[in-house]
């Protein structure tokens, strides 16, 4: 063996190439081009943030303290825009409105589209065509929506009397009537807006464990108690954030009353941000319209800090 490998020809013996190691500047250089690159892609969206969400929020607060009229230097008027807000009797049915409306909103269309997606979740056929026949309201423009509905709720010959009438049954005002038109506004707002909203319950409740259910069976839970015990607390934190975010949609309402009642009848659906439209585009006081914006941000802030910081706790953080 010996012997052989000495008269080996020295060309048949492969010989492999040592790499060497890149020196340290070369590394440097390719991280920081890889994080330039990086930056690049950052650089905007944070263009676009600044000019169109940063930009406006600030010039609003500026223009909140000043008597503020296009075409006119603007002047500084201190709280004098708050003060004459308090005095508007818009102001508070405005915001007794909003927060009827937001209240309304949470029990009808924050139940809803649960139920919807707990029914979804046990179809067995069909899944499709059904999540596509709840999403598919999402796809419609909002003002398309609403003035479908301004039609259906029409008291004459709108679809929602005739079938009334159809099972003998007295008809309403709908929108036309002080007592039932923010009622009205909230089925608009619902129907348009829970098919995303169902999807993502749907998308929650695939996420949990069939063995749970099963574990809740074998120990004789009923339906309701299954969804008590099981859904609920696996999709807990799903149901929080959405809570929130349908809480602050529906604080900044404004399509449905601007394009079905126009704020009436009787300022029964005037909402906080359909007076902001009043005051900057009709009264042409943008310095009223920016101070009540400031106004709705604070409390939006205040009430989203205070909520995150009650429901901070993430899935499984408790049990920790």
């Amino acid at each position: 063996m010996t012997k052989t490998a000495e008269r080996r020809p020295a060309e048949a013996v492969a010989v492999h190439p040592v790499r060497t190691p890149s020196p340290a500047g070369d590394r440097g250089r390719r991280r920081l081009a890889e994080q330039a690159r990086a930056y690049a892609f950052l650089l905007g969206g944070l263009v676009c943030f600044a000019l169109f969400s940063w930009y406006p929020a600030i010039r609003a607060v500026v223009i909140a303290f000043q008597k503020y009229t296009p075409g006119q230097a603007p002047e500084w008027a201190g709280t004098a825009n708050f003060t004459r807000l308090l005095h508007d009797p818009e102001f508070g049915a405005a915001w007794r409105n909003t927060l009827t409306f937001t209240l309304l909103a949470l029990l009808i269309g924050f139940a809803v589209p649960f139920v919807l997606a707990l029914v979804l979740n046990e179809l067995r056929h069909a899944k499709a065509f059904f999540r596509v026949v709840v999403y598919l309201p999402v796809m419609i423009p909002p003002v398309v929506s609403a003035l479908l509905w301004k039609w259906f709720y029409d008291p004459g010959a709108g679809l929602a009397n005739e079938a009334l009438r159809a099972l003998h049954l007295p008809t309403s005002h709908w929108t036309n009537g002080a007592d039932t038109a923010l009622v009205s506004l909230v089925l608009v707002a619902t129907w348009a807006t829970m098919g995303g909203t169902v999807l993502i319950y749907l998308a929650a409740l695939q996420s949990i464990p069939g063995e749970l259910y099963e574990a809740a069976e074998l120990d004789g839970a009923n339906l309701l108690q299954r969804i008590r015990h099981v859904t609920v607390p696996q999709t807990r934190f799903v149901i929080l954030m959405l809570m929130l975010l349908q809480i602050i949609a529906t604080m900044q309402v404004f399509t449905e009353p601007f394009v079905i009642t126009g704020g009436g009848p009787e300022n029964a659906t005037v909402t906080v941000l359909y007076l902001i439209y009043k005051y900057a585009f009709l009264y042409n006081d943008f310095g009223g319209a920016c101070a009540l914006s400031v106004m709705l941000l604070a409390l939006l802030g205040l009430f989203s800090a205070v909520y995150l910081r009650l429901t901070r706790s993430g899935p499984g953080e408790e049990d920790a």
